[in-house]
């Protein structure tokens, strides 16, 4: 019978099953231990082999290839799992530098505290007129902010909250250029107060939008 590469699969099951946290030194191992297997398979198909039908040069030397093949994967596998594992370290250490400072989130939400809030948004093109609504929880609009004209790209503002309450309150952008309304995209100012890796992400904890991934986050302030 044939050396093939699902055969090599088979018989080194256990190796193919390793943890992809194993360490480089068990990889290595584990990869000799797949050539030795295979060249005593090799070495015990040869002797058994039909005399009269013994294998060829180009059939030996396919073999080789796929046991080759077999054991650079397992190397590989190796490498790119240790690399992955030192970028989640390292996304872990520029991580713990976000905490205290703000952070901007896509979201519709304003915390008003000091009679202060503070919003952003991004603006999918340059408009002519821009208006904030701020509403309270019962959805009803409390204060308009007219904001001009503004350019494409993302603008941050303040609600002076007068008599409002603090609290928790949301808003809504509209922007037009003409005719033509512009996209508004409302983002959350937030604060970073830990974070954490859940797997292999990076979750902070913030303020007033509980945990979000850092791949959510949009920019920081």
């Amino acid at each position: 019978m044939a050396l093939t590469l699902e055969t090599m699969n088979a018989l080194n099951g256990a190796t193919k099953g390793a943890p992809g946290g194993a360490k480089a030194g068990d990889a290595a191992g584990a990869g000799q231990g797949t050539s030795e297997t295979f060249l005593k398979l090799l070495v015990t198909q040869m002797q058994n082999q039909d005399p009269l039908n013994p294998m060829d040069n180009a059939q030996v030397t396919s073999q080789i290839a796929q046991i080759n093949t077999v054991t650079g994967i397992q190397t590989l596998n190796t490498t790119m799992g240790q690399l992955a594992s030192q970028f989640t370290q390292l996304q872990a250490l520029q991580g713990v530098s976000l905490v205290g400072r703000h952070i901007v989130l896509e979201g519709s939400t304003m915390a008003v505290a000091g009679g202060r809030g503070e919003g952003a948004f991004a603006l999918a093109g340059a408009a002519d007129a821009v208006e904030v609504e701020v509403l309270d929880g019962s959805g009803r609009v409390v204060d308009t902010l007219a904001l001009g004209a503004l350019s494409a790209g993302q603008h941050d503002f303040e609600w002076p909250a007068g008599k409002q309450p603090d609290g928790s309150y949301r808003f809504r952008v509209s922007a037009t250029a003409g005719a033509a309304t512009v996209g508004a995209t409302p983002l959350v100012v937030d604060q970073v107060q830990a974070v954490s890796l859940v797997g292999s992400r990076l979750v902070l904890d913030t303020l007033n939008s509980g945990p979000v991934d850092y791949a959510a986050v949009r920019a920081v302030n």
